[in-house]
């Protein structure tokens, strides 16, 4: 009998594979349940979809058309639902729901010595995330934000002299994403060790930092779609072991980076984990190594020396890529739209005439001074919602009871979220002209509409896996933004000139050529309120 089956299957392979592929397809598309929801008719009975589609780097504009099409829940998979409207984010990232991380984030585990390296971005354990969050909580919250600004100011210093001696004075023509990325891996590299990474003093990628960082993400966005193909390709554990032993010393650019700072730090912080900061040492000033060093004191049983490393890793990993992105779509927005531009320039000259802002010799505006600003408050909120860093699905997986979503239920297992790209422009909530960069939606909002906005605003998360360096992030837009303005006029280098985006989990932009010249103002100028309105 056994020959006679085997027989069978020799003689008939073709079409039992063909059968088992097609019993296969056709579980995925009906299987789960999720048949009823529309998509693209491939994503119904192959994840393979979403996986080339991400390598089209037009992800985002793909779903904002998936849901316009579709309406507010897309099937992205045959086991993946994206939801477009904005009441769905307290369902899918409120407290206590029972959703977890989905595979697609520890594909950016960053590896030393064979070792994953767990970091609160990453981890899937809900537990483990909430004691190490804690752990954190005060080093980045918004009481904090007066104890980096020195930091800040320091970075800030450098990179508006730089942009003096460099482009204003020469005329040179400045890849003007290129160089806010180095301004935010700097700042960041000040905030983390108290030491530039020196990407402004040299003008160039140090080390390839920012070129493995763009790398990492090109892999991470389309292998995070199938996350299983990592354990091939990175997180092999063959690989892991070769370098756990010593065969491989392929390390991360940034966490061998990291690991040099902790050693030439090694004494100080010896200190610090053994006895706490000195009583009396005075806020301003203390670096994230020192803060996170003061946590591995207070809690050891969850801060550990890889903890401390991973947490400064994130930093550089996912820190000065958003605000770099932020940074850029804050600025070309402004130059493609001269009307904002001129009224945000004449509430800057306003304030600075009337002793609102201090008129410091090399134009750089405090923190406090920016938050009595409002047209450069909506402005960078526009900025925010038009283009926010992260352009794919925040996934979380449903628990297994399942779990109601919008008056849906949901089978245990799936993969739903929601994008920022999308929520963000819901015409119900941003009006009609929910594409246009249009400042002036912020300040004419009723309050309840208001707040409705600012509920929807995604670009951060939401949740408890709200980004914690949220604060650190701001504390630098709002600086940065003002200070720069203040000191320099500048123009794209064509006016038809129109930025190209490439999404690789953040959609990141490239090649806006912007020229600057040095701004010189006047303090006997005539400003009227007009301006501003």
């Amino acid at each position: 009998m056994i020959l006679g089956i085997s027989s069978i299957c020799y003689e008939w392979w073709p079409v039992i594979l063909v059968t088992c592929i097609a019993a296969r397809l056709l579980h995925n598309k009906y299987g789960r349940g999720l048949h009823r929801y529309p998509g693209p008719w491939l994503a119904a009975y192959m994840t393979i979809w979403r996986f080339l589609e991400n390598y089209g780097r037009r992800t985002e504009w793909t779903h904002i058309n998936l849901h316009r099409r579709y309406g507010d829940v897309v099937r992205l998979d045959p086991n993946a639902l994206s939801f477009a409207d904005p009441k769905a984010i307290k369902v899918i990232y409120g407290l206590n729901k029972g959703m977890v991380k989905s595979h697609f984030y520890p594909v950016q585990q960053a590896t030393a010595k064979g070792t994953r390296i767990q970091s609160l971005f990453s981890t899937l354990d809900e537990d483990f995330h909430a004691k190490y969050r804690r752990c954190l909580n005060s080093a980045f919250a918004m009481s904090s934000l007066v104890s980096y600004e020195p930091l800040v100011n320091s970075t800030l210093d450098v990179f508006l002299e730089k942009t003096e001696e460099l482009y204003a004075r020469t005329g040179t023509v400045c890849d003007f994403p290129k160089w806010l990325q180095y301004f935010a891996f700097d700042v960041i590299g000040d905030l983390t060790w108290s030491k530039r990474l020196g990407f402004m003093e040299r003008n160039e990628d140090v080390d390839g930092i920012i070129s493995f960082i763009n790398g990492f993400f090109d892999y991470a966005g389309p292998i995070g779609q199938m996350p299983f193909l990592d354990l091939v390709f990175q997180k092999n554990p063959l690989i892991l072991l070769a370098q756990r032993y010593g065969v491989s010393k392929k390390v991360f650019a940034v966490t061998k980076f990291a690991q040099s700072q902790s050693i030439h730090r090694a004494p100080e912080m010896e200190k610090i984990k053994a006895n706490g900061l000195a009583p009396g040492t005075p806020k301003d000033g203390i670096d994230l190594l020192t803060k996170f060093t003061q946590a591995q004191h207070d809690h050891p049983e969850i801060m550990s020396d890889t903890t401390v490393l991973a947490s400064s890793v994130s930093m550089v990993f996912a820190g000065s890529e958003t605000t770099a992105i932020a940074l850029s779509a804050i600025f070309y927005h402004l130059m493609k739209y001269p009307s904002a531009y001129q009224k945000l320039m004449a509430e800057l000259d306003g304030a600075v005439r009337t002793g609102l802002i201090e008129d410091r010799g090399n134009g750089t505006v405090s923190w406090a001074e920016a938050q009595k600003l409002p047209y450069l408050d909506a402005v960078i909120q526009e900025s925010f919602r038009l283009h926010p860093a992260a352009g794919l699905t925040l996934e979380r997986v449903v628990p297994a009871h399942g779990m109601d979503i919008l008056g849906e239920h949901i089978p245990g297992g799936t993969i739903v979220g929601c994008n920022a790209w999308v929520l963000h422009r819901r015409p119900e909530i941003f009006g009609k002209d929910v594409d246009n960069f249009r400042p002036e939606r912020w300040l004419e909002a009723s309050p309840k509409q208001l707040s409705e906005m600012k509920a929807t605003m995604f670009q951060f998360g939401a949740g408890a896996r709200t980004c914690i360096g949220k604060n650190i992030s701001l504390l630098e837009i709002y600086k940065l933004v003002p200070s720069f303005l203040r000191r320099f006029e500048m123009e794209l280098q064509s006016p038809e000139q129109t930025w190209k985006t490439h999404n690789a989990w953040f959609v990141r932009q490239m090649n806006f050529m912007t020229r600057f010249k040095t701004r010189q103002v006047k303090r006997d100028d005539a400003f009227t309120q007009s301006h501003v309105r």
